[in-house]
């Protein structure tokens, strides 16, 4: 609608879920919980930002992409325990990434990239006395499970930030 090039779409679309982003960290590292209304508001930010942003066909296409990516991590919260938090917010997210063939590998090794290092910095902090001291009431520090939300707002954000990089 605004005919933004490819590279200036993505670094709208960037800025316009930093915020929301933040809020997921922050909510999956204290609470281990993703907030549906983080999730509504990923979506209300593609519906609108992307609307405005994106050509027409291309944003009526990518809410495709929710759907499909919410019955996948249904099947994946059955099988194996997925939380549903981190299922609502990757089929949130879905419709800000490209089903371009590339664009989809570039997805699939962002979020295996974004897997090791999120793991490791979070091991690492939990680790540092300092950091469980000035965060104590955290509940990620001593789960059994993962705050998987770090890893897809890392993949989210970086996705977004090398596209309108690279393009």
């Amino acid at each position: 609608m605004l005919g933004l090039g490819v590279s200036q779409a993505a670094l709208a679309l960037f800025v316009a879920v930093l915020p929301i982003c933040g809020w997921v960290i922050y909510t999956d590292l204290k609470f281990m919980k993703i907030r549906n209304v983080a999730v509504l508001a990923l979506i209300a930010v593609f519906a609108v930002a992307g609307f405005l942003v994106l050509p027409f066909e291309v944003w009526m296409w990518r809410w495709v992409h929710l759907p499909v990516i919410l019955v996948i991590g249904l099947l994946l919260n059955i099988a194996l325990g997925v939380g549903m938090g981190d299922v609502k917010f990757a089929a949130a997210a879905a419709p800000f990434f490209s089903s371009e063939p590339g664009r989809v590998m570039l997805a699939i090794v962002l979020l295996q990239g974004c897997l090791i290092l999120a793991f490791v910095a979070h091991r690492i902090a939990r680790a540092i006395p300092a950091v469980r001291a000035a965060t104590p009431d955290w509940a990620s520090w001593g789960h059994k499970k993962f705050p998987f939300g770090l890893v897809l707002v890392g993949t989210l954000l970086t996705y977004l930030g090398l596209i309108a990089a690279i393009t």
